[in-house]
């Protein structure tokens, strides 16, 4: 009588464990890897002469729920690091505001000669994006951030 399967036998047999010796190295080489090619974004310096204050109040919100809004002398406009026109200002800042359950604390930056009208036209555009916290920034308050750190 013959033997089922001819009397040979296979010595391994197929695992079906996934091998997982390499998996730590593959970590921290993705971890490496993504350590070295992000780029974080530097506030560039912006040359203002600031506006003065007799008294002034530190706003108590994260740094990630203040929108700086710079405003320079000849009354270009910047969010952000990225310029932007007057009629822009609503229909960038409204959908940000929204989005942060209305927590976000709008932070106008301007030198001191800036024109009045440019302001004026600045919070109207504010206004028409429902934004109601919005502080100005000064020269008094400047200095209290440096004697902080």
């Amino acid at each position: 009588m013959p033997i089922k399967g001819g009397g040979f036998s296979r010595k391994s047999q197929a695992s079906s464990k996934v091998p997982d010796s390499s998996m730590a190295d593959i970590a921290f080489l993705l971890l490496i890897f993504f350590m070295v090619t992000t780029v974080f974004q530097k506030d560039r310096k912006v040359d203002l002469v600031w506006p003065q204050a007799e008294a002034t109040q530190k706003i108590d919100a994260k740094l990630k729920d203040i929108l700086n809004i710079w405003i320079q002398r000849d009354g270009s406009i910047f969010i952000n690091d990225r310029p932007y026109e007057m009629g822009e200002i609503s229909a960038v800042v409204g959908p940000l505001y929204v989005s942060t359950d209305r927590a976000l604390v709008i932070s106008i930056r301007g030198d001191r000669e800036v024109q009045y009208t440019t302001i004026d036209l600045l919070q109207k555009q504010l206004v028409a994006a429902g934004v109601v916290r919005v502080v100005f920034a000064t020269e008094l308050e400047q200095r209290m951030a440096r004697e902080r750190r």
